[in-house]
C-alpha cells in the first residue's frame, strides 16, 4: 500500500509514521510541503502521489485562535476534507481523517455515542463539523475517528505545559468540571494500523464509516493535572507547586474565547463491537508517555 500521510510533525503524526510502517510506503507531508488551505495544491498533490490510503492526521488546532481566524480553520479542517475525499474517490482509494468531542456541545448527562446530534459550541468545533460532512459525503471510502484530549511523548500537549507550570508556579489553578478520557496518540495510531489492515483484505464488505476512538475510563482536567505532577514529583523532577496550592476550580473562573465542551466522553462500544477491540484505561498510556517525557534529562 501506499499512504499519504499529512499532519508528520504533530504527535499524532509522528506514532502514525511508526504504527503504518509495516503495511507499505508512506509518504509523509507537512505545512512546508503543502498548505491544506490551498485547494489547488492539494488536489495537485494527491493526484501526483496516487496514494492507496489517504492518512489526514493534520488539523488547524488552535481552539481560541480559530474564534478570530475562521476562515483558515474552515479551509483546513473542512474544505480540505471535502477535496480529499473527492480526490481519493478518483483513485478507488480510502480516506482516514480524525475528529473530535467539540463537534458536540457537551451537555449530553451520558457519554456521547455516535449517532448523537452534534451541535458544536466554538468555530474549531464547527470546521471540524465540516470536515466530517464533507467527506461523509464524497464519494471516497472513509473511516473517521473521533477522540479526544491526544497525548504523546512527541508534540505539544497538556501534560507537558502542567509539567512546566509545576516546575516554574507556586500555585495552579486547573478546571475541575470538563469530564473526558486522555487520549494517547500511539493507541489512536495503533487503531488506526488495525483498521487499515482489515479494510485492504475486506476492501468491499468493511464497515466503514463514523467510529469513537478514546482510552478507557474518564476523568477531569484537575484530577489529570494532579496525576501527572505527582508522577514528576516521584520521578525526582524540581517540582514548586505544593500538592495542596493546586487548586480546583470551574469553567467559568477561566474564561477563553473559545467555548469548551463540558461532557467530553465519547462511548466506543460501536468500535469495540465491531472490530472486537479493546481499549486499555486512560492511565495506562499516559504513564507510559510520562515514562518517556520525564525520563529526558
Amino acid at each position: 500500500m501506499k499512504f499519504l500521510l499529512t499532519g508528520k510533525q504533530g504527535q499524532l503524526g509522528f506514532e502514525l509514521q511508526r504504527a503504518l510502517a509495516p503495511l507499505g510506503e508512506i509518504i509523509t507531508i507537512g505545512r512546508t510541503e503543502c498548505d491544506l488551505s490551498d485547494a489547488d495544491t492539494l488536489s495537485t498533490l494527491v493526484r501526483h502521489i496516487k496514494p492507496d490510503v489517504i492518512i489526514n492526521a493534520a488539523a488547524y488546532t488552535a481552539v481560541d485562535k480559530a474564534e478570530s481566524d475562521s476562515a483558515t480553520a474552515f479551509a483546513v479542517n473542512g474544505t480540505a476534507l471535502g477535496i480529499l475525499g473527492n480526490e481519493a474517490a478518483k483513485l478507488g482509494g480510502l480516506v482516514v481523517h480524525y475528529s473530535t468531542d467539540y463537534v458536540f456541545d457537551g451537555t449530553k448527562s451520558g457519554w456521547y455515542i455516535e449517532t448523537d446530534t452534534p451541535n458544536p459550541q466554538s468555530v474549531y468545533g464547527q470546521s471540524k463539523l465540516q470536515g466530517e460532512q464533507a467527506l461523509m459525503n464524497s464519494d471516497a471510502r472513509h473511516l473517521i475517528l473521533r477522540t479526544s484530549w491526544v497525548i504523546g511523548a512527541h508534540g505539544g500537549n497538556f501534560a507537558k505545559t502542567i509539567l512546566r507550570l509545576a516546575v516554574e508556579r507556586e500555585s495552579l489553578n486547573i478546571v475541575a468540571d470538563q469530564y473526558g478520557t486522555p487520549t494517547s496518540a500511539a493507541l489512536l495510531a495503533d487503531v488506526t494500523a488495525h483498521l487499515v489492515r482489515q479494510a485492504a483484505r475486506k476492501k468491499e464488505v468493511f464497515p466503514y464509516g463514523l467510529y469513537h476512538v478514546v482510552a478507557g475510563g474518564e476523568t477531569n482536567w484537575y484530577e489529570y493535572a494532579c496525576t501527572v505532577i505527582e508522577a514528576a514529583r516521584l520521578a525526582g523532577k524540581p517540582i514548586k507547586v505544593a500538592r495542596d496550592a493546586i487548586q480546583a476550580i470551574s469553567t467559568a473562573d477561566y474564561p477563553t474565547p473559545a467555548k469548551r465542551p463540558m461532557n467530553s466522553r465519547l462511548d466506543t462500544s460501536k468500535l469495540r463491537e465491531t472490530f472486537g477491540l479493546q481499549l486499555p484505561e486512560w492511565r495506562q498510556g499516559l504513564n507510559h508517555i510520562l515514562q518517556q517525557i520525564l525520563s529526558t534529562p
